[in-house]
């Protein structure tokens, strides 16, 4: 059985499990004076079983939901747990010591925040991703392109420049000379689609993926000048991690043909 977390929930469960890690480290001083060898020098039981527990981007939610199921059927004895957010939130999460054993972020340099902890090393770019416009159902604002997003009647909802989807959108809008309005910054790309799903916004800028993913409720509008601002997605295990084992048999399944079949489904460029 999967359990997929996010949100506040999430960060609560997150605060025990640091709170858990100090007390362990605790317990793990008065059993060095046992004699008794410590649990990460023990021979590992036979195939590929437990939790494992990846920290990814939001944009990745459906095809890792997707993947996470293929997973569980390779590995029957195995539990996919995603955690799912802003990717410079859950690198924090990981930095101030939450229990994780893959790393997926949407951005290069989100990534290196873990690997300048050295928490990871060697990434892999396993996707790429641009951005594309969305809007309600009908466009009702009679959005075109990214000049609209500067139209101060109109309620626009962007990423927070703190995560890779608001940096790409930055970055993508100064390239075009175009200065926005935005009436809301969301902790990540989710939340700007279901701001325009309510129609809570006029117009957001989201990954291609999204804007697929939410299907015929929202509609996309194609920007030309997207390349200037691609994001690639690296993953990684992370050196703490409870269960290596299952964090190398992910990403494997990850930059395999199951994964490249996944993500190009999803919309996801190739690295």
């Amino acid at each position: 059985m999967r359990r997929r977390r996010g949100g506040s929930a999430f960060a609560f469960a997150v605060a025990i499990a640091l709170a858990l890690v100090a007390l362990a480290g605790c317990a793990g001083q008065a059993d060095a004076g046992s004699g008794e060898a410590p649990s990460a020098s023990r021979t590992p039981a036979a195939g590929l079983s437990g939790t494992l527990t990846v920290f990814a981007a939001a944009s990745l939610t459906d095809t890792f939901d997707a993947l996470a199921d293929q997973f569980e059927g390779q590995h029957p004895s195995a539990d996919v747990v995603v955690n799912y957010g802003g990717s410079s939130a859950l690198a924090q999460q990981i930095i101030a010591g939450a229990p994780a054993d893959v790393f997926a972020a949407a951005s290069e340099a989100t990534m290196q925040t873990v690997v300048d902890e050295a928490l990871a090393a060697d990434p892999v770019v396993f996707a790429t991703n641009t951005l594309e416009l969305i809007v309600p159902v009908g466009n009702r604002a009679g959005v075109e392109s990214l000049a609209d997003l500067s139209r101060p009647e109109l309620a626009i909802a962007l990423c927070d420049p703190v995560v890779p989807c608001g940096a790409a959108a930055e970055k993508l809008l100064a390239a075009v000379g175009v200065t926005a309005a935005p009436d809301t910054l969301e902790e990540d790309v989710k939340a700007v689609v279901t701001k325009v799903l309510l129609g809570e916004a006029d117009a957001g800028l989201v990954y291609v993926t999204d804007v697929r993913a939410a299907g015929e409720e929202v509609e996309g509008i194609d920007v030309p000048e997207a390349d200037a601002a691609v994001n690639l997605y690296p993953a990684a295990r992370i050196a703490t991690a409870p269960n290596p084992e299952l964090a190398e048999a992910w990403i494997t399944m990850l930059t395999g043909p199951a994964g490249k079949a996944a993500l190009t489904e999803a919309g996801f460029g190739a690295p």
